[in-house]
């Protein structure tokens, strides 16, 4: 099983902050079904809240230990009712930079022939995250952020 240093713990649990619960298990506690979308939030996503509805501190606490032992998960923390769990994603995801898409990512560009007779040319570019490719095929860097003429015009003093 995986082990995580206190400072990617501490990591996973500032990131775990901003999200919402993806999974809520109620009255009827742990049932296989629960136990699937668990599993599944997790292959979408590796980090993920739980909430859990009743009073009973030890049962949501044995609940917690189970869901880790059976999906073969990390506890990252548990504040009250909500459980936060972390896996590693799959290798095919884990290629990608972070959530945002904002790394390089391989691009086909397909252009058809001048004559329009033979075959189209197919080329494959590594596109950065602040380019895109327009309709013709080129790369276009995004536009800058349009600058407030009354902001600049304030500092400028």
């Amino acid at each position: 099983m995986l082990k995580l240093t206190p400072a990617e713990r501490s990591e996973l649990r500032a990131e775990a902050h901003a999200l919402n619960p993806v999974v809520m298990i109620g009255e009827a506690g742990m049932t296989p079904s629960v136990l699937k979308e668990i599993d599944a939030s997790l292959n979408s996503h590796g980090l993920i809240k739980i909430r859990v509805f009743g009073d009973d501190r030890q049962a949501r606490i044995d609940m917690y230990e189970a869901i880790c032992e059976k999906l073969s998960a990390l506890p990252i923390q548990h504040i009250g009712k909500l459980l936060v769990i972390y896996r590693p994603q799959a290798e095919e995801k884990a290629g990608r930079s972070g959530t945002s898409g904002r790394g390089m990512r391989e691009v086909t560009i397909v252009k058809p022939s001048a004559s329009g007779t033979k075959r189209p040319s197919v080329t494959k570019v590594m596109v950065k995250g602040n380019e895109r490719v327009t309709a013709g095929g080129s790369i276009k860097r995004a536009k800058p952020r349009q600058k407030s003429a009354k902001k600049s015009s304030l500092g400028a003093k």
